[in-house]
């Protein structure tokens, strides 16, 4: 089985590598089926490591001596438990998808090679974040997945706006990541290990203080890499990456890395409860926050950026009040649906010339009905509607706040799921009913490839049967490593009425979604009413931060731009200036004739005795001038 640990960990590497070689060179669809390839390999091997796992085994390699100096050991070292093997489960399920789907989608694309080149080492960086066994090597891949985010968000580096969007995601979570590297550091000083075994064995020895501190810096890189409040504003303009990008950063990589580590120490947690109503609050904010700008929004992508950021929100509830096998079963239920709705998005964007504006839509189901059909039932699975996945883990994650008696996060949530059925089912009735709006803006739509649906099949299967196939199977594996919480509402007249409930209010936000919007005219104008200018503009978070950070900082830089040239680059192009003169004047020196060169020399020795004899003359008579100085 080790083999298969590294084959689960390295494939995606060497399809990235693989990749690289051809970088520079015309697309060849052999970097693209080889890397797809890769990808698979790493899926059957974290496949049959999943049937190990469920036969009670744990698999744990250690590579090589990474760092040792001092009382500082860490290996490179890997680990395949409950946990990490739903994680690479994920991964790799869901990469494998994307990286097929991306073989038709990026095929006019000039940089086709690079493109699988970052793809692929996306997924390896995210695996070894995933199945490190230490907190610096999941720290590597959490750069790691920094970096390659940066590399694909801005992949169209000729576009201003994908390389701001870059930019914006990167250097946000640089600021994230320094709270999380402090809450590292307080983590080994307290504890003298960094490996999860020493870490979990020696954890109740710690102060509440300590604990809290610990706790409370490592949510903050959380916070950054799930794109939480106020760090969110990252993961919208991230929309500007191609779409297979989008999918990969909002299911299955990057956005997940910050639940999947509160998860994994939730041993720690689990001793900081008020640090953990902290974090269930703030996804609750976080879950109706985003539902509200998804509600208004024009642009495709970011509806869907949006809703993965609500649902982010959603997971942090449940690890923030302690279910963390309920979080970890929405965001594989999650990862599901939401790479099935981005890459339908995709496919309406290639029919659409890159349009975003549903507006500018409507009636596509004729011309798009594979698309269509995947989109509808990936959306009914984000609504959380029976029998779907997103009704069994969404439902879960409002049973266990109201049974831990949180009934405001419960509240929350409830309207939240109202709202998510609203916005998901208008931007459906905006693309694909109604007239053909899309006419009169000359757009010949059509259905994309047959192998890029064929591809996109595997997470509609999943997206239906998730909530079946995986409750029972998965709640018996992970309680061996999770707190084996069961939360069922006691009263049954109470429990059916809050399912019911909920689902006839989410079907009852589905068909006035459907009702406003099925007969939906062109508008191309943004309303100017005061509460959908608030939402419209994100509730103008980005300007403030524009004014409060952004300008200010240009500013500053202007003036030290100022003081380099007038203080720092004067002074060094003074003194060049100086020795350079000197040297102008001085050259005749070595004119080659010897009598001018006997004269400088006689001159120079001349100088040389006299500074001989001063030097003497002082020496010689120390004690009298350190007596006539003191005079």
């Amino acid at each position: 089985m080790e083999m298969y640990l590294y084959i689960a960990l390295f494939a995606p590497l060497v399809g990235s590598l693989t990749a690289a070689l051809f970088g520079a060179s015309k697309k060849t669809m052999f970097t693209g089926l080889f890397a797809s390839g890769m990808l698979f390999a790493s899926f059957v091997s974290s496949l049959l490591l999943l049937i190990g796992v469920l036969e009670g085994n744990t698999y744990h390699v250690e590579m090589m001596t990474w760092i040792a100096t001092g009382d500082l050991y860490v290996p490179f070292g890997f680990v395949v438990n409950e946990v990490t093997v739903t994680m690479m489960m994920v991964v790799t399920t869901v990469s494998t998808v994307v990286h097929v789907y991306s073989i038709g989608y990026m095929d006019h694309d000039k940089s086709f090679n690079r493109f699988f080149s970052y793809l692929s080492a996306f997924v390896f960086s995210m695996m070894v974040l995933v199945m490190s066994d230490n907190l610096l090597g999941l720290f590597i891949g959490w750069e790691g997945v920094g970096v390659c985010s940066w590399l694909l968000i801005g992949f169209w580096y000729h576009k201003e706006s994908a390389t701001w969007a870059a930019n914006e995601a990167f250097i946000m979570n640089r600021i994230a990541d320094l709270a999380m590297l402090i809450g590292i550091f307080i983590i080994y000083w307290n504890l003298g290990t960094l490996q999860y075994e020493g870490i979990f064995a020696g954890v109740n020895e710690l102060n509440h203080g300590v604990l809290t501190a610990a706790g409370i810096f490592l949510f903050v890189g959380a916070m950054g890499k799930s794109a939480q409040f106020p760090l969110h504003t990252w993961l919208a303009d991230a929309m500007e990456g191609p779409t297979p990008v989008s999918a990969l950063i909002h299911a299955a990589t990057m956005v997940t890395a910050g639940v999947y580590l509160v998860v994994r120490m939730n041993p720690l947690y689990d001793l900081i409860p008020d640090v953990g109503l902290f974090i269930a609050s703030l996804g609750a904010f976080v879950a109706m926050f985003a539902a509200t700008m998804a509600l208004v929004n024009r642009d495709m992508k970011r509806i869907i950026a949006y809703s993965t950021l609500s649902q982010l929100g959603y997971m942090f509830v449940a690890a923030g009040l302690g279910a963390y096998w309920v979080a970890l079963f929405h965001l594989m239920a999650h990862a599901f649906f939401k790479a099935l709705l981005f890459l339908g998005a995709g496919n309406v964007m290639h029919a659409m010339d890159n349009e975003l504006d549903p507006f500018k839509m409507g009636g596509l189901r004729k011309a798009m009905k594979g698309t269509f059909i995947m989109m509808t039932l990936a959306s009914v699975a984000l609504a959380g509607i029976f029998p779907f996945a997103g009704f069994f883990s969404k439902d879960l994650i409002l049973e266990v706040a109201f049974v831990e008696h949180h009934y405001i996060l419960y509240t929350v949530l409830l309207l939240t799921a109202g709202l998510t059925a609203f916005y998901s089912f208008r931007l459906v009735s905006l693309i694909f009913h109604g007239e053909e709006r899309y006419k009169l803006f000359g757009f010949h739509p059509h259905e994309a490839y047959k192998y890029m649906l064929v591809a996109m099949s595997p997470l509609l299967i999943l997206a239906i049967i998730a909530g079946f196939l995986f409750k029972g199977t998965y709640y018996e594996m992970v309680i061996a490593m999770l707190p084996a919480g069961e939360y069922h509402v006691h009263n049954q007249v109470v429990y059916w009425v809050m399912t019911i409930g909920t689902q006839l209010f989410v079907i009852a936000a589905i068909l006035f979604a459907y009702r406003k919007y099925e007969n939906a005219k062109i508008d191309l104008k943004v309303e100017s009413g005061f509460f959908y200018q608030l939402l419209f503009n994100q509730y103008y978070i980005p300007k403030l931060y524009d004014e409060l950070f952004s300008k200010p900082y240009v500013e500053l830089s202007k003036m030290m731009w100022k003081i380099d040239n007038a203080v720092v680059d004067a002074s060094v192009d003074g003194i060049a200036n100086v020795f350079y003169g000197t040297g102008n004047k001085t050259h005749t020196m070595q004119n080659g004739n010897l009598s001018s060169m006997l004269r400088w020399m006689v001159l120079g020795l001349v100088a040389l005795l006299v500074s001989a004899a001063v030097f003497i003359g002082i020496v010689t008579n120390a004690d009298a001038i350190m007596k006539l100085l003191g005079a």
